[in-house]
Parts: C-alpha cells; sequence; structure tokens
C-alpha cells in the first residue's frame, strides 16, 4: 500500500467549542498514541485526511514538526449527516510491526444461472505487517453452484497475511434464487402459522357487496309509486 503522507500540527485546545473551531478551519482535530507513549493531540488537513481515509486500513505517514511518524486509523467518527469527519484517533505503527486488521471482501465473477450470492462477513480479521496491508481480499464466484458456501478458512490471503477470524466463519452463501410461486407459497404458509386468515377481507367484501344492493334498491321506484 502506498504511504500516505499527512502534515499535523500540535494543538492544545479541546472540548467541542475547540473541535468545531478547528473544523471550521478546514481542519480535523485527532489524537496519536501508541507504544507506550504519551497520547498527542494534533490537527490534521481536512481534505487530504478526508481523501487518504477513503482507503481501507490506509498506512499514513504523520509529520509533525518535522518528524515522521507511522500510523494507522483505528477510529474515525463522521458526521451523521454531513460528508465530514470529526474525530480521528491514529495508533502508532513501525516497518516490520504486525498488527491486526479488518480487510474488506471483495466478491469477483458470476455464479450458476438462478443463483443468488449473499455476503455474509463483509470483512476478515487479519494479521500483516503494517506496511504490506492487503486493501482487500477477493473471493471468486465463478460458476459457483447453488449450495454452495466458502468459509473464512477457505479463502487464499495475500502474501504475509495471516487468518484472525474463525476459520468457520461463513463469508459467502450460494442459494438458490426463488421464484414468485415460491414466494407466493412460502408468504401463505407463514401467514397461517402465525394465524392470519383472509375471513376479515371476504367480511369487507360481503358488506360492500350489500351496500351495493341496497343501493340499487332504494334507487328502484317503490311498488304503486306515481308514473310519468
Amino acid at each position: 500500500m502506498t504511504d500516505l503522507t499527512l502534515h499535523a500540527q500540535s494543538r492544545t485546545t479541546f472540548g467541542k467549542g475547540a473541535a468545531r473551531k478547528i473544523r471550521r478551519a478546514n481542519l480535523i482535530p485527532a489524537v496519536m498514541y501508541g507504544h507506550g507513549a504519551a497520547p498527542v493531540h494534533i490537527t490534521l488537513p481536512g481534505h487530504d485526511t478526508m481523501l487518504a481515509l477513503k482507503h481501507a486500513n490506509a498506512l499514513l505517514t504523520i509529520v509533525l514538526d518535522g518528524k515522521e511518524q507511522l500510523a494507522l486509523a483505528k477510529d474515525v467518527q463522521r458526521d451523521p449527516i454531513k460528508p465530514v469527519i470529526e474525530h480521528v484517533d491514529l495508533v502508532v505503527v513501525r516497518r516490520g510491526e504486525k498488527v491486526t486488521v479488518d480487510v474488506p471482501v471483495h466478491i469477483e465473477g458470476e455464479a450458476a444461472a438462478d443463483t443468488v450470492v449473499q455476503l455474509e462477513s463483509q470483512t476478515l480479521q487479519v494479521e500483516a505487517e503494517a506496511t504490506h496491508i492487503p486493501e482487500l481480499v477477493t473471493v471468486s464466484v465463478e460458476g459457483l453452484a447453488a449450495g454452495t458456501q466458502v468459509s473464512a478458512g477457505d479463502i487464499s490471503l495475500p502474501a504475509g497475511a495471516s487468518l484472525v477470524t474463525d476459520p468457520e466463519t461463513l463469508v459467502v452463501n450460494v442459494t438458490a434464487q426463488v421464484s414468485a410461486e415460491q414466494l407466493e407459497a412460502e408468504l401463505a404458509e407463514a401467514e397461517a402459522e402465525a394465524g392470519i386468515e383472509h375471513e376479515e377481507k371476504e367480511a369487507v367484501a360481503e358488506g360492500s357487496a350489500a351496500g351495493d344492493a341496497a343501493t340499487v334498491s332504494a334507487a328502484a321506484p317503490a311498488e304503486g309509486g306515481a308514473q310519468e
């Protein structure tokens, strides 16, 4: 993975008000810690940081007071509505050091006809060198038949990475595509099990029919009535 360099500045102000002021200046408040060192509170450039953190497990080179430090984003707090990063926790790493990270799972290929491919686990936890973290893990479903299941232990990992996730964890499940008739049958069965009947609908229909008949009777002239 390509190193991404971010130029940081030390910060001495804290709290929600200070954080808002920092973000208004297009900066992001952050804290960097690890390897027994005291936490270092910094600000990061807003735009460059957002671009860097689009990459999963991005290895960052933080430049602070002329010194470089490798770090990984451990926690990224984002605004629930706006595309804004509110705070970043960075963990210090060293070259050659192994770290445990969650790596996204990517599916490629097409399974057999009339099947549905379900991704049961979005990520796999792996251990890898900090400078050689895989961006993703690829699982091929090309030609897989209905009933095929791919567990974590079945997946080939990039060189240098080892699996931390339980090997029995289901990652990909290939099932048969359900037809409209099967869906209707399953729905009817579920309604029957839940005690849902269609008597109410029938009663409503009968009541509507009776109301229509009464309307017709009222519109018809009574016997012995005046004739034009």
